[in-house]
């Protein structure tokens, strides 16, 4: 509101607040909104969902997608496709009929002011990448990075979009992020849909399927299995196909400025790779997980005992450090941590006069107190935030890892204990976690900005995308990877942003070497390589490898972490190999 009101200082704004939309307060603030004259109405994304379509609207989209699904059963059984594929189409249609005919019975009691009467005629969504996961049908098995999950914010958003589209003629409908593909190549196509479904309509590429056959393509490559030991062959979407057309058409409603057109003021950052050796015990517990792997993959084991997401969870864990499984085992001089506590107490002292500070980015093994009691705060007074979190932000699994760990030992309190016990005044180490309230937030943010606070550990979920402490830090520490490279942009951005007073500031990634650490940077890897033939300033080549600085560096992480030396060679051979192919292209297409 503040920033709206210094562009347009005469403008009428409504701001939503917390309570505007509890229960008794909805329905007189969606009136307010219906019959005030605003110039522009501020509201968050978990309030905006609140606001629902008409009935017949989502019936009316409901049957549209029935139809579309018993075409594509057509289409299968006519081409002869396999069983599988018609069976699982046949398995998501009955349940969009079963949400059809809830839809139908429901007599609704909320009779709040739906979206359709508030008179919108613009709609602006910022961090839209919230809305990735939208429903997706396709014939495809077996393709990795493929999600057909649907959340229920997304087919909402769809539906305002599509509602804003008859409006408006298509023009409606502004979305801004920093990192609009994030996970998957699917992506691009959901934003698609969003902002221009009736030219994918034209085009005859509303369906999936349709769109992958002319813009990806499929390719099965060797890659480490996440168990840290082995190799597996996976098939998944890693290249764009007929990319010129593909972005002339992106291009229609995307506009995409990259670091280096803008070149802002930012400081420059140099990156450290610190890689930590495996313990005798940390060796063992690998070999452990590469068993339970084996036994997930054959079948033996019942899903709810042990599955690869628990193995997951237990390797991420393994990699930090292994007091996290068990507390009982030493705590080793040369592990990833120390190393880490090494360097922040090194950069700690040398940058007193100037009180430089520092992050730490960890998203496991996070505190524990603060946010367990304000879930179960929440969770009784039936809020839908946390600090200000949406808990539906929480349901995704592998995107909210900062869910607290029930062990005693924490990497967090570790840190702290050492760095205390080296001299550091207690009121200098901060954790995100403390600050549970949007005023706390603004205090500690504040103190990290003066240097009152110089070290400030948090998650990439709490202390990523708008935190604002760039004026006097000098180095960023990543922990431990996460699971998509935009994450990483969001921590990096944390750092390297306008308002930093540092001319050069240091990015330290560690890892611990055979370990599970290799396989996510491996993932981080793979999705950065299709994001930066989107993502880049340069001309689109015709169909496109991958070639991109940041793909670069984490691949030379992920050699560090397989700790054999021919990997090593040989990742360091493709680098030069991709290197070369992009200036060729770069050169042939000038």
């Amino acid at each position: 509101a503040s920033e709206f009101l210094r562009l347009y200082p005469a403008a009428n704004l409504l701001v939503t607040t917390k309570k505007d939309f509890e229960t008794y307060n909805r329905k007189k603030f969606c009136a307010r909104i219906a019959t005030g004259d605003y110039d522009a109405v501020i509201i968050g994304h978990s309030q905006f969902e609140r606001i629902p379509i008409s009935p017949e609207r989502q019936e009316r989209l409901l049957q549209e997608q029935i139809w579309e699904i018993t075409d594509g059963i057509a289409e299968v059984e006519e081409s002869g496709g396999e069983r599988f594929t018609v069976k699982q189409l046949e398995r998501t249609k009955k349940g969009l009929e079963a949400r059809l005919e809830k839809q139908q019975a429901s007599d609704r009691k909320d009779d709040v002011v739906t979206f359709e009467q508030l008179g919108v005629d613009r709609m602006f969504v910022d961090e839209s990448h919230n809305y990735k996961n939208l429903f997706l049908y396709t014939k495809m098995r077996n393709v990795a990075g493929l999600a057909t999950t649907d959340a229920q914010k997304s087919s909402d958003m769809f539906a305002k979009c599509r509602y804003m589209d008859e409006l408006t003629g298509n023009c409606g409908i502004i979305f801004a992020t920093g990192t609009p593909i994030s996970n998957s190549m699917t992506e691009m196509y959901t934003i698609q849909r969003y902002l221009q479904y009736d030219r994918l309509k034209e085009l005859d590429m509303t369906h999936f399927d349709c769109w992958a056959s002319r813009f990806g393509e499929t390719t099965t490559a060797i890659e480490l299995a996440p168990e840290g030991t082995g190799y597996r062959a996976r098939t998944r979407f890693a290249k764009f196909f007929n990319l010129p057309e593909l972005m002339n058409l992106f291009r229609e409603v995307a506009d995409i400025k990259t670091a280096d057109q803008l070149d802002l003021p930012v400081p420059e950052a140099v990156f450290h790779n610190v890689a930590a050796h495996p313990t005798e015990h940390q060796k063992e517990m690998v070999q452990a997980l590469c068993e339970r792997a084996s036994l997930v993959h054959s079948g033996t084991v019942d899903p709810s005992v042990d599955n690869m997401l628990k193995i997951t969870s237990d390797g991420r864990k393994l990699g930090l450090d292994q007091r996290i499984i068990n507390p009982m085992l030493p705590d080793e001089p040369q592990s990833k941590v120390n190393l880490c506590v090494d360097n922040i107490f090194d950069i700690w002292d040398k940058g007193q006069p100037e009180k430089l500070t520092q992050l730490v980015f960890c998203d496991i093994s996070t505190p524990k107190t603060g946010t367990a009691n304000a879930q179960a705060i929440a969770a009784k007074a039936g809020d839908k935030t946390i600090n200000g979190v949406e808990l539906h932000a929480l349901e995704n699994m592998k995107e909210a890892t900062d869910t607290p760990d029930e062990t005693a030992f924490t990497v967090y309190e570790d840190i702290r204990q050492k760095l205390l016990a080296r001299g550091v005044p207690a009121e200098q180490v901060a954790f995100i976690h403390s600050a549970n309230t949007d005023v706390r937030k603004k205090e500690l943010f504040a103190k990290v900005r003066s240097g009152q606070v110089r070290v400030l550990l948090g998650s990439t979920f709490k202390m990523g995308a708008g935190t604002n402490v760039q004026d006097r830090l000098v180095a960023l520490h990543d922990l431990d990877c996460p699971w998509r490279p935009g994450d990483l942009e969001q921590r990096k951005g944390r750092i390297v942003r306008q308002g930093n007073g540092n001319e050069q500031v240091h990015i330290y990634r560690y890892v611990t070497e055979g370990t599970f650490d290799s396989y996510l940077y491996q993932t981080v890897e793979t999705k950065q390589k299709f994001i930066s033939q989107i993502m880049s300033s340069k001309s689109p080549v015709r169909s496109c490898e991958d070639i991109d600085e940041t793909a670069l560096s984490y691949a030379e992480i992920k050699a560090l972490c397989a700790g054999n030396p021919l990997i090593k060679e040989r990742m360091d051979l493709d680098i030069d190999v991709s290197r070369l192919r992009l200036m060729k292209a770069d050169h042939q297409s000038k």
